[in-house]
């Protein structure tokens, strides 16, 4: 059965694209078909992947419009198993255009294109934009389950409570099975004392949300990383360009987790 991961947080700049492309990665290296739909109109994690925004014809917009179905805009990349629905500036015109209040089941578009192809892969992670607007919630009503990146510095828990208060009325409307698949430190430098502290109260007040690591007592945490700063100018995921590097691992130890089923 495909599990369907949004990777969201309304606070940008908290590792939500880096997440999204690297874990998708992470699964496809351990033998998982992957895709990854990039539904930001930054289309951040499709450069990442190393196309170019401006060269791709269709992207998911036009799934969406209904122009292309989404099987008709996905992409392979340079990693097997691993596949990109990529997104566009374009896609700033979902909102005006294809969400007004007269829309039924509008929260549901997205929802509906995944249904199509959803069979056909192991994990679809879906890379949503910093805002709780209709894209995040098109995101967030397609998914089984949620990661919530939180970055290790100030007001890092700064509009959780809106986040987590969205998928709460989420589950009692458009979809009730949506689960937190759990809270992804990012950023983390075990030089800063902030980071330490942010990373300390995580853990006293989310500790059962948090990813266990599979040989150690300790959870999964992103380190702040020149790797993986520079590996999406290059267009690879992490594990392609610098495969043992301290992100890399990370990122592969979380998906070692979610295919454990555990946080």
């Amino acid at each position: 059965m495909c599990e369907i991961i949004a990777i969201a947080n309304q606070k940008g700049g908290v590792g939500k694209t880096t997440t999204a492309v690297n874990l998708s990665a992470s699964l496809a290296n351990l033998n998982k078909k992957v895709l990854l739909i990039d539904f930001d109109p930054q289309a951040n994690a499709t450069t990442s992947l190393g196309f170019r925004r401006n060269e791709v014809e269709f992207d998911i917009y036009h799934a969406l419009i209904g122009s292309k179905r989404l099987s008709q805009i996905i992409y392979p990349t340079d990693m097997t198993n691993l596949f990109l629905a990529p997104s566009n500036i374009g896609l700033v015109g979902f909102e005006k255009e294809f969400y007004s209040k007269r829309s039924a089941g509008r929260e549901l578009l997205l929802k509906k294109k995944i249904d199509e192809i959803a069979g056909q892969y192991d994990f679809i992670v879906i890379d949503s934009p910093p805002a709780l607007g209709p894209l995040t919630i098109n995101a967030l009503s397609a998914s089984h389950s949620v990661i919530i990146p939180i970055q290790c510095e100030f007001f890092a828990l700064e509009g959780l409570a809106q986040l987590l208060s969205t998928i709460k009325a989420l589950k009692t409307t458009s979809n009730p099975d949506l689960v937190i698949r759990g809270f992804l430190p990012t950023m983390y430098s075990s030089q800063n004392n902030l980071s330490k502290q942010v990373l300390a109260d995580l853990i006293q007040h989310f500790d059962r949300e948090l990813f266990k690591r599979s040989k150690k007592n300790d959870c999964v945490m992103v380190p702040r990383s020149v790797k993986l700063a520079e590996s999406p100018s290059f267009g690879k995921p992490i594990l392609l360009y610098d495969k043992k590097s301290n992100g890399s691992l990370a990122y592969q130890e979380l998906a070692h987790a979610i295919l454990r089923g555990v946080r």
